[in-house]
């Protein structure tokens, strides 16, 4: 009697599992589109004059943070790009949270960041697969 093994990075989610990654996956990228990495590249000027005094941000950080931002959001939004696209905007979203705990002294506002995080984390385990894919892709 033989088994087949199935290797961790060739599971995929099931139909439900995958409706609702897409679902999560198109609402957080028009999120960092839309409403958090599209202000920072229209207006940034008017963001960075607005900041309070203690979190001084410069210009061409903010206008990075939002490059990011839309990059990650588009990246979430492509198939092939998933995984890649939720690890970097969770690596971002906890530095977001680290600098509103630790420079901006108000670690309240760390809450909503570290769950993006945890959420970003979580669509990058399920899309894992992704990455395979993009890395047979690429060494072609």
């Amino acid at each position: 009697m033989t088994t087949a093994t199935v290797s961790p990075a060739t599971v995929r989610p099931g139909k439900i599992g995958n409706r609702v990654l897409w679902t999560l996956q198109i609402v957080l990228g028009l999120f960092f589109v839309i409403a958090s990495g599209g202000p920072k590249l229209v207006m940034p000027t008017a963001l960075a004059d607005n900041a309070p005094e203690n979190l001084t941000i410069p210009l061409g950080l903010l206008i990075f943070i939002g490059v990011v931002e839309v990059a990650g959001g588009i990246g979430l939004m492509v198939p092939r790009l998933s995984a890649l696209a939720a690890a970097g905007l969770s690596v971002l979203t906890v530095l977001a949270a680290a600098t509103q705990a630790f420079i901006a002294d108000k670690p309240a506002m760390g809450i909503f960041p570290l769950a993006l995080a945890a959420l970003f984390a979580w669509i990058a385990y399920q899309r894992r697969a992704t990455l395979t894919d993009l890395r047979a892709t690429l060494s072609r």
